[in-house]
């Protein structure tokens, strides 16, 4: 991370930084900087500050034990969830978590505060090199379940079935495919114990020097991070921050974290305020709303207009008309008085970039970025970089991750006129890194500051693959599904007694109230009472004149012939509001909390996934 207090001259960037890039220098990002200070030094009195405080032994485990829902661990109570999730974990995820958990609990005995049970005491061990107990790694079909022994089938890959996200033009011949199937810290190939990283980490700016990569769609389809139900996409969270410590400890590569003591921020306003309040506050007005509403229409005013300005973002607005115009929103937006048309294309990209850079807590979050820029500095490989940034997004919280998709959708959008506005996309990238890794803190040191042309590689990666960045991987949804089952059979038996006793004491009255069973009446255990056979679901549709219908499943049928299938049954029966919207197939209970289905999902997969799954028709969530 860098710091804003000690940012160096702009001449500073040239042959002196660690990370350089061949024949280019970082001018317009030092220019932005200085930017940056300028446009700081009126605000001084509203600054907000990200606090450190060193970590002591074993509290920094401790913490990352309680942010993967552990705390189990810590506590020693008997959480159903710590052990569902524990249940789940492939050899590297438990490795990983036996690793921070044996760290936290040496710690403790040299530091003689309590007994601290043996790992071998929580889970049964004998042996005297303690495991938990992993789930066997073998490829995992997208958002189902883990096939044993199955071996991961290829195909060709046209543009129908897969997600394609690589260069427009000047693209390298060589394309490569990322698979969702197998856990990314299971897929690390072996490192030499004498890896030694280089030294010099070199980006070239050219766009070309981007591999294309592609994801193939299984017969599971994609699943995008708001078509998962909050609680699932909770215990993803879980699960990347601990394939996300295994990927690292796979590359030998030590996983930085800040930690954040109190984070000082406004309570009321436009700037300055965190997005979780901000949210709160623009929800009174628009229920529902994910993106605050000054984000939105500064992105929408920039969009209508701006795309196609030279030099946008890169040429910094009027700092006085900047700062009236900051005074005047902040007096007039929520009254809906402001005059937008006011407002010069370049003044409103400096009031976009004064946004994200007053967030108390930066949007992409202060804790774990320092360790993405490390892997980056270490780490050549764009796949292995890429996959490490893919699970920093899935740790973003909601309200942080969608203004990033927002924002770097705009970004895309800036680079995709890059004909008009001469902002190519490292041009974008130098202008919008300083704005997102500078953050008013107390620390900072000659290291951070060379990390200059890194976070300027790291924002390129983020607007050039971000449609693969906002896809869950299959292996962490197929692990929540194991996970939901798990918590399902301990609460059964949690029950069981209950239910037990419960049978008992009204035994006799059922037997008094059932009437008399007529000679030769047979009957039928309950699965053969169902009147849907199997490979027949029911789907409804609350929202049509005809809410629901039977369906027959066969090897193809997908999630959009569903849907075609009652478009046409209630193409004269539903309102004209209703024929106007976009609606899915959702997914709802069994062992997934609510999936917004893929279209080419293949339905009887799904459904030999999930059996117990109940099927709607309903708008997707925007």
């Amino acid at each position: 991370m860098l710091s804003n207090e000690s940012a160096p001259p702009p001449a500073f960037s040239r042959s002196n930084s660690q990370a350089s890039m061949d024949s280019t220098s970082m001018e317009d990002f030092w220019c932005e900087v200085e930017s940056i200070k300028e446009s700081s030094e009126d605000r001084s009195e509203e600054a907000t500050l990200l606090e450190f405080k060193p970590a002591d032994e074993g509290e920094l485990e401790a913490e990352w034990l309680q942010d993967v829902g552990l705390s189990t661990l810590i506590s020693g109570a008997e959480e159903e969830d710590g052990q569902a999730l524990l249940s789940t974990l492939t050899r590297t995820q438990a490795a990983a978590v036996q690793k921070r958990y044996n760290t936290y609990t040496q710690t403790l005995r040299k530091k003689n505060k309590h007994t601290v049970r043996d790992v071998r005491d929580i889970f049964g061990t004998s042996d005297s090199s303690p495991t938990f107990e992993t789930v066997p790694v073998s490829p995992v079909p997208s958002n189902g379940l883990q096939l044993p022994g199955q071996k991961p089938v290829w195909k060709s890959v046209s543009s129908n079935n897969c997600l394609d996200c690589g260069l427009d033009k000047g693209s390298p011949s060589v394309t490569e495919e990322l698979s969702y199937e197998v856990s990314f810290s299971e897929s690390i190939m072996v490192l030499p114990k004498t890896q030694e990283w280089p030294k010099t980490q070199r980006f070239k700016k050219e766009d070309s020097a981007l591999p294309k990569f592609i994801v193939r769609k299984s017969r599971f389809g994609l699943t995008e991070v708001g078509d998962l139900s909050p609680e699932d996409m909770k215990k993803i969270r879980y699960l990347s921050l601990i394939e996300l410590t295994a990927f690292y400890d796979a590359l030998g590569v030590e996983m930085k974290r800040n930690r954040v003591e109190r984070v000082r921020g406004r309570e009321n306003g436009l700037f300055g305020v965190p997005l979780t309040i901000l949210l709160e506050n623009d929800q009174k007005k628009v229920p529902g709303i994910k993106v605050p509403l000054i984000f939105q229409k500064l992105l929408l005013k920039l969009e209508e207009t701006g795309l196609e300005t030279e030099g946008i973002l890169r040429v910094p607005g009027s700092a006085s008309r900047v700062k009236n115009l900051h005074q005047e929103l902040e007096a007039k937006f929520y009254e809906d008085t402001f005059d937008w048309d006011q407002v010069r294309n370049n003044d409103a990209a400096g009031l976009l970039k004064m946004f994200i850079r007053e967030l108390p807590s930066p949007l992409f979050t202060v804790e774990y970025l320092p360790a993405f820029i490390t892997l980056v500095e270490k780490i050549s490989k764009i796949k292995l970089q890429l996959q490490a940034l893919h699970l920093l997004i899935m740790l973003l919280p909601e309200a942080n991750r969608d203004t990033a998709k927002a924002f770097l959708q705009f970004l895309k959008k800036v680079v995709a006129n890059e004909g008009k506005n001469k902002m190519n996309l490292w041009n974008v990238s130098m202008i919008v890194a300083p704005n997102l890794f500078i953050y008013k803190g107390k620390r900072a040191n000659q290291q951070e500051m060379q990390a200059a042309a890194t976070t300027a590689h790291i924002v390129r990666l983020l607007i050039r693959y971000q449609d693969i960045l906002w896809t869950v991987p299959s292996f962490l949804i197929s692990q929540v599904r194991k996970m939901n089952e798990a918590a399902m059979n301990n609460s059964k038996r949690q029950l069981m007694f209950d239910k037990g006793v419960r049978k008992l004491l009204r035994r006799k009255t059922m037997e008094r109230e059932r009437p008399e069973r007529p000679e030769g009446a047979v009957t039928f255990p309950p699965y053969l009472q169902s009147d849907i056979p199997e490979g027949v679901i029911r789907v409804y549709a609350p929202l049509h004149s005809k809410v629901s219908m039977a369906i027959q499943l066969n090897s193809q049928t997908k999630a959009k012939d569903i849907l075609a299938r009652f478009r046409c049954e209630n193409s004269h029966g539903s309102s004209q509001k209703i024929r106007g919207q976009v609606q899915s197939l959702h997914e709802i209970g069994g062992n997934i909390g609510q999936h917004c289905l893929d279209p080419d999902a293949y339905m009887l997969d799904v459904y030999r996934a999930n059996p117990q799954a109940e099927w709607v028709i309903k708008p997707k969530a925007s």
